[in-house]
C-alpha cells in the first residue's frame, strides 16, 4: 500500500514539476517576444523577436512536448495581449507545430538536445512549417494567396535570427550542471 502511494505521489509531483516549467517556459517565450522585437518593413505584421530563439531553445533543451506547449502559449499569449488577435490563431498553430518538429528531432535517436547538428537540423526542418503555417493563415485572412508572398522574406530572417541565437545558448546551457544530470 505504502509503494503505491508514493508513485501516486511521484506522479502528481512529475506532473506538477512538468507544469511549473513548461509554465515558465511559455512566460520566457513570451517575455522575449514582447520586449525584444523590430517590427519588419516587408510583409503583414511581421517582427523579428527574440521568442523564436527561446523557442529553439525550449524544444532542444526540454523536447517536444514542451517546446511545442511553451511555443503555442507564450507566443498566443503575445498576439491576444499585444493587439494582434487576429493572428492568434495562426501563431499558436504554427509555433506548437514548430516546438514539436525541433524537438522530436533534436531529441530523437536518444539524443537529448546535445548533438548540435540534429539542433541545427530540427530548427531548419520547422523553418518550412512555420512559413507555411503562416502563409495559409494570411491567405485565409486576406483572401489572396499572393499578398502572403510579401512576408515570406521576413519568417525567414525572424528563423534565421532565432537559430544563430539559440544554437550557442543551447551549446552553453547544456554545460551546466542542471541538464548535465536532469536531461
Amino acid at each position: 500500500m505504502q509503494y503505491i502511494q508514493n508513485q501516486t505521489y511521484t506522479k502528481a509531483r512529475t506532473k506538477t514539476f512538468d507544469l511549473v516549467i513548461t509554465s515558465i517556459l511559455a512566460a520566457l517565450i513570451f517575455i522575449s517576444t514582447v520586449f525584444i522585437n523590430i517590427k519588419l518593413p516587408i510583409g503583414q505584421g511581421g517582427l523579428i523577436h527574440l521568442g523564436t530563439a527561446m523557442l529553439f531553445i525550449t524544444a532542444i533543451l526540454f523536447g517536444p512536448k514542451k517546446g511545442a506547449l511553451a511555443g503555442a502559449i507564450g507566443m498566443g499569449l503575445f498576439d491576444i495581449l499585444g493587439g494582434w488577435l487576429i493572428w492568434a490563431p495562426t501563431t499558436i498553430i504554427s509555433r506548437a507545430l514548430q516546438g514539436l518538429i525541433v524537438g522530436k528531432i533534436a531529441w530523437s535517436k536518444g539524443h537529448k538536445g546535445d548533438s548540435i547538428g540534429l539542433n541545427i537540423l530540427g530548427a531548419v526542418a520547422s523553418m518550412p512549417v512555420m512559413i507555411a503555417v503562416y502563409y495559409i493563415g494570411q491567405a485565409i485572412m486576406f483572401k489572396s494567396w499572393i499578398v502572403p508572398i510579401a512576408s515570406i522574406p521576413g519568417d525567414i530572417i525572424q528563423n534565421v535570427v532565432g537559430l544563430l541565437v539559440a544554437i550557442p545558448v543551447c551549446i552553453a546551457l547544456k554545460k551546466t550542471s542542471y541538464f548535465k544530470k536532469n536531461y
